[in-house]
């Protein structure tokens, strides 16, 4: 596999891909008098883009942008506020992924609350807060459930354990997103022509290459899933232009060695065992109906949400333009902040400091000198 994977990085292989979906760019182009345009709705694939050179080798061709993929980018600040807010009390301990420590909420970060003395942990597996909880009885142990498809499976699993180990202080805080309803929320916009979608490939493994036949059917709109390698990435754009060359709207599947037509059916079930459609908040759009998923009823001992009260007010405004960054409306070089008040030490919004950020892809692979 190691070795499938450097070759899909040799520039043996990746130059000749280059070349051939520029010349068809250029025939686009030629045809319809402007840029193909394509949104990627994955944070892995903004970094990867930016990281291996695609974007910038196809910029004059090819217009890539970064849509709204990257889960704590899309998370509201007022939820950012109430999640930080959770580590005021003495008996808890707060347990996250990484990403989420330096996250600007409207006065303090998760890591200025551990540096006062909170207790905030960094978990690998989400699945060592249970134990966390288990070897804690005295505090209440909250997990805070950032992410799309890929995370919230895992997010069921964890209340499964903490039911069966018959854990009762442990709880999560829940602040899920679905990759169908935003995209249907930005066709439906209208705010940025595309001319496609650069799938996701995490979330397609549990939603399976059948979840976005809509897009074809009701918004005549083509995709492709895709791995992160070079080649595959370069492939993928070259289906999407010739897609519309050709004048047709599909679905293709360019990561069929992990994705499969129905998708991970164990994970789905547990979803559907677990959880419940809610409405949710998005940065810069607001409340998307049914866009969230949170735990049933039968499940709200382990409802963080259920179980604590949390009081933030309106947050702090900024100049920082992640919204519309997210949104696909700027590129990261028009917030006024980027590069100068905003860098990855010292971050305004979480478009720069998440791993899956566009701004910190743009800030590390391609601005240009400040």
């Amino acid at each position: 596999m190691l070795e499938i994977l450097k070759q899909s990085n040799d520039p043996g292989i990746c130059m000749p891909l280059v070349e051939a979906v520029l010349e068809k760019a250029k025939e686009f182009q030629k045809k319809f008098g402007r840029k193909p345009a394509f949104m990627e709705v994955c944070g892995s694939h903004t970094m990867a883009l930016a990281k291996t050179g695609v974007k910038q080798c196809l910029k004059a061709d090819v217009n890539l942008i970064s849509g709204p993929g990257c889960p704590v980018c899309v998370t509201d600040q007022k939820s950012i506020d109430a999640m930080i807010a959770l580590s005021d009390e003495d008996n808890r301990i707060i347990c996250t992924f990484g990403d989420m420590m330096r996250v600007p909420g409207s006065n303090k970060t998760l890591l200025d609350k551990k540096i006062a003395g909170s207790d905030i942990r960094v978990v690998y597996s989400p699945i060592d807060t249970v134990t966390i909880a288990e070897e804690n009885p005295d505090k209440e142990v909250i997990f805070l459930g950032v992410g799309f498809e890929t995370t919230i499976p895992i997010l069921t699993l964890m209340v499964g354990e903490a039911k069966k180990r018959g854990i009762t202080n442990f709880s999560i805080w829940m602040t899920t997103k679905l990759v169908e309803p935003v995209l249907r929320y930005l066709l439906e916009a209208g705010d940025v022509k595309l001319d496609g979608f650069i799938l996701p490939g995490h979330v397609s493994i549990v939603l399976g290459e059948s979840s976005y036949n809509y897009l074809v059917e009701e918004y005549n709109m083509s995709g492709v899933i895709t791995g992160f390698e070079t080649a595959e990435l370069l492939s993928t754009i070259y289906k999407l232009i010739d897609l519309v060359l050709q004048e047709k709207t599909a679905i293709e599947n360019n990561y069929s060695s992990v994705v499969s037509e129905s998708g991970n059916k164990v994970a789905k079930q547990w979803m559907e065992t677990y959880l419940t459609i809610c409405d949710e908040a998005w940065r810069g759009i607001g409340v998307i109906s049914n866009s969230g998923l949170d735990l049933k009823k039968e499940y709200d001992l382990y409802n963080a949400k259920k179980r604590f009260k949390v009081e933030v007010g309106e947050p702090r405004k900024t100049k920082c333009r992640c919204g519309e960054v997210i949104r696909g409306l700027i590129s990261p070089s028009e917030c006024h902040l980027f590069g100068k008040a905003c860098q990855p030490l010292n971050p305004i919004g979480p478009c720069m400091v998440s791993a899956e950020g566009s701004c910190g892809a743009y800030y590390q692979y391609m601005r240009e000198s400040l």
